[in-house]
């Protein structure tokens, strides 16, 4: 059985899985690699924030946190002992697979996310420029890069670029696509789970794209950056869908990183 942070079309598992490819798309290598983007989000947004817990914060980590705060003061630190928590369940169902545990394959993992990440921005990027007849000198990347994060500092869009790449990725691809996913398999019953995963992508896809416009650091709507939104969204469908959560989240984070530098 396929767990949250597994893709969701994946082929049935083996015992243990042998290889780059298929080891790289278990949940034990998804949740290892993505952890280190949750302490380095968490560690960068405490020292922006001066130690302040309710400020600045990645759209889809506030979502989750105003859920824990209502809990009470504690409840804004239960997020990490749920990870913590997953992780160790993750580890006690895999552990009957042997899963073996190459640390090399991580460091391969983000050069294989970076790779994603350039091609995808540039390949997106100059179809959006193409459908909606733009110079090619204003379709790079940047141009399509979040207008309101240009009121921070590069510390913090750092720090939110991070968080992006895991809680967007958590909330946008294993809950939302993945849980829809989930329900209209069932709902779908007898027809193809293709049909129901591509109607999840896209519904979620829309999503992804439209939240980046509401809050407090949304950007200003234009056609053109909702459809590079929605198409990188899409992307990061295929990425889950292909490769598993670990891959989706680096390759949507260094993504952002690179934008936030003026690298890509």
């Amino acid at each position: 059985m396929d767990t949250p942070l597994s893709p969701p079309l994946a082929e049935p598992a083996r015992a243990t899985p042998t290889g780059y490819f298929a080891l790289t798309r278990t949940a034990t290598y998804s949740f290892l690699a993505a952890l280190p983007l949750f302490v380095l989000y968490e560690v960068l947004i405490l020292l922006v924030n001066n130690g302040s817990l309710s400020q600045i914060r990645v759209g889809a980590d506030v979502w989750i946190k105003r859920v824990l705060a209502s809990m009470g003061a504690g409840g804004m630190l239960a997020l990490g002992l749920v990870v913590i928590a997953i992780g160790v369940a993750i580890f006690m169902l895999e552990r009957k697979k042997q899963i073996p545990i190459k640390p090399k394959y991580f460091g391969w993992m983000i050069g294989e996310s970076l790779v994603y990440g350039v091609v995808l921005a540039f390949i997106i990027s100059s179809v959006v420029g193409w459908l909606f007849f733009m110079a090619p000198m204003v379709t790079s990347p940047l141009f399509f890069a979040s207008q309101a994060l240009d009121q921070v500092g590069l510390p913090t869009k750092l720090a939110l670029s991070i968080g992006a790449g895991l809680y967007e990725e958590l909330v946008f691809r294993v809950i939302l696509v993945g849980g829809m996913f989930w329900g209209l398999k069932r709902v779908m019953k007898g027809r193809s789970t293709t049909a129901a995963y591509v109607i999840a992508a896209v519904v979620g896809a829309l999503i992804f794209s439209w939240v980046h416009y509401t809050g407090s650091l949304g950007d200003p709507f234009t056609l053109s950056s909702f459809s590079f939104r929605f198409l990188f969204g899409l992307a990061l469908n295929a990425l889950y869908l292909l490769r598993g959560f670990g891959v989706a989240a680096w390759t949507h984070a260094l993504y952002d990183v690179l934008v936030v530098t003026n690298l890509l």
